[in-house]
């Protein structure tokens, strides 16, 4: 095989490496805040608050303004759109808050003579947005998959499109400057067993590590954010978090590199209590680990602090609070040292699943 030429200079890596080695150090996780307009909406109209532009800036803006501690928990914040460059009320950049990304898909686009699959949608201009968000500060960027499992789903076609998008992706950021966080969600939607989307998600894992390989990827300067093995939310068997756990650490052990730093996981509509007791479970799974392994929540993060919000200014204190009890909770878990003392509120246990579930 000829000798590959240099994707990367050897400064470059460097950068890489130690932007994505921080955002995960000593049990941090993301907070993923990149609801769309939409999605923001939805869980706006939960807590029966009119979903406004003003109203979505307040609610961030209560939780990007908690103190400094929050750095013990949180590395980075996903940002969708609308929020990367919105201001707070004092005239601040919210990308200025806290180390930040935008996010760098453009959607789902239908793969024709599958079963409803999708591949994303966003290669065309990536490398232009990836050098200006480098330019306005950004450190890293994300772009998320959608694998379902249902009748031929997923497919040959769409696991290995949607590997190839999310390689060539990963590709464009390194060149840029970002560090690529890798997103192929097999989403919970079905009725699914805990041993069927184990299945899947190595087969989609495998998949998606060979295609960065593929494509010169730099595996140190990267982070990967999958789902957790769970059953499909319709499944009638329940399994524990232990359960869970062995099934998610044997899916990675079997398919990601020891050379990728960090692993943080989404977590799928669960409550915000399972999707930390689960995070928990993984950490003190007996078999090796030589990722860190922790969060990139966003319902999993938010849902007591919106519950607690409720639209009112006054209630910032509360918000806050409740923001940064499930953000420390979360960090206790990525380190295997969370205890359920079962006081959490009514919110903390709330499912949080969408069918269909997007941004």
């Amino acid at each position: 095989m000829a000798h590959r030429f240099p994707a990367l200079t050897q400064e470059q890596k460097k950068e890489l490496s130690e932007i994505a080695q921080s955002i995960v150090a000593n049990g941090k996780g993301i907070l993923a805040a990149d609801e769309s307009v939409g999605t923001m909406g939805n869980r706006l109209q939960r807590i029966k608050v009119e979903n406004t532009e003003e109203n979505r800036r307040q609610f961030r803006e209560i939780l990007f303004s908690v103190d400094s501690s929050i750095n013990q928990s949180i590395g980075g914040v996903i940002l969708f759109h609308e929020t990367l460059y919105q201001k707070d009320s004092q005239g601040k950049l919210f990308r200025n808050i806290l180390k930040e990304k935008g996010i760098l898909d453009q959607g789902g686009a239908p793969l024709a003579g599958t079963n409803k699959e999708t591949t994303i949608q966003g290669l065309d201009g990536l490398s232009e947005r990836c050098a200006q968000y480098k330019k306005d500060g950004v450190d890293f960027g994300k772009w998320r998959a959608v694998l379902r499992i249902a009748d031929q789903c997923p497919s040959s076609l769409a696991i290995q499109e949607n590997a190839n998008a999310l390689a060539r992706y990963a590709s464009i950021c390194q060149q840029n400057g970002l560090v690529p966080i890798v997103e192929p969600e097999v989403i919970p939607d079905g009725d699914h067993d805990l041993e069927h989307c184990q299945y899947v998600t190595e087969k989609v894992l495998a998949a998606v590590y060979k295609a960065l390989n593929d494509h010169h990827v730099y595996l140190e300067g990267t982070l990967l954010k999958p789902n957790m093995v769970t059953a499909g939310h319709a499944c009638t068997k329940k399994y524990t978090p232990e359960q869970v756990a062995m099934a998610t650490v044997t899916a990675l052990h079997r398919t990601v590199p020891a050379a990728v730093p960090g692993i943080c996981f989404l977590s799928g509509g669960m409550s915000e209590e399972d999707a930390t007791l689960n995070l928990n479970a993984i950490n003190l799974c007996p078999l090796p680990k030589p990722w860190k392994l922790s969060f990139s929540y966003g319902r999993a993060l938010q849902a007591s602090a919106l519950a607690a919000w409720g639209g009112k200014a006054a209630n910032k204190e509360a918000t806050q609070e409740a923001f940064m009890k499930r953000a420390m909770a979360n960090c206790q878990a990525a380190k295997g040292q969370y205890v359920h003392t079962g006081s959490s509120g009514a919110a903390s246990t709330q499912s949080l699943f969408t069918a269909c579930y997007t941004y």
